[in-house]
């Protein structure tokens, strides 16, 4: 009985961790929107480019990459959500209970070749949230609009 148990835990550790471990902290995961991407497509983003948002994706075996001009956006949202740590909580420590994983949206508006409303929801890694919202403010220049004041301390670094 004891041994069952210890192999169910263990599963449900092993299992636990990788679903609640979120994209990496300089990841970008698209997360849906009115583009043919596959919802939950990893990758990463770059505003290095001073005229197209850049998100470069694997696609099937190949890289892809979506460019978006900034000259063709008009409006940049960003909000997040706070949840508990609760699978790996129960398996590790009680105390993992009180801490929080924040995940970071940002939602890029643009109008496309074809002048249509197009719309991208992205998850940014915790470690390129501020400089991916400043370089979009300063490229577009367009303010980004804060779902609340939460945000909008997480996303100035106030």
């Amino acid at each position: 009985m004891k041994q069952l148990i210890a192999v169910a835990l263990a599963a449900l550790v092993l299992f636990e961790i990788p679903a609640s471990a979120g994209i990496g902290s300089k990841t970008t995961m698209y997360v849906g929107g009115t583009l043919p991407i596959k919802e939950g497509t990893e990758g990463t983003c770059s505003t290095a480019d001073e005229k197209v948002f850049v998100f470069e994706y694997k696609n099937t075996k190949q890289r892809t990459t979506l460019k978006i001009p900034y000259e063709r956006v008009n409006s940049l949202e960003y909000g997040q959500k706070a949840g508990r740590r609760l699978g790996l909580a129960i398996a590790v420590s009680p105390i993992a209970l009180f801490s929080k994983k924040r995940k970071h949206f940002l939602t890029l508006g643009y109008m496309d070749d074809a002048d249509k409303q197009q719309a991208a929801v992205f998850e940014l890694g915790k470690d390129i949230v501020r400089t991916t919202l400043a370089s979009l403010e300063a490229r577009t220049g367009r303010k980004v609009e804060y779902e609340d004041e939460e945000a909008r301390k997480s996303g100035k670094g106030n």
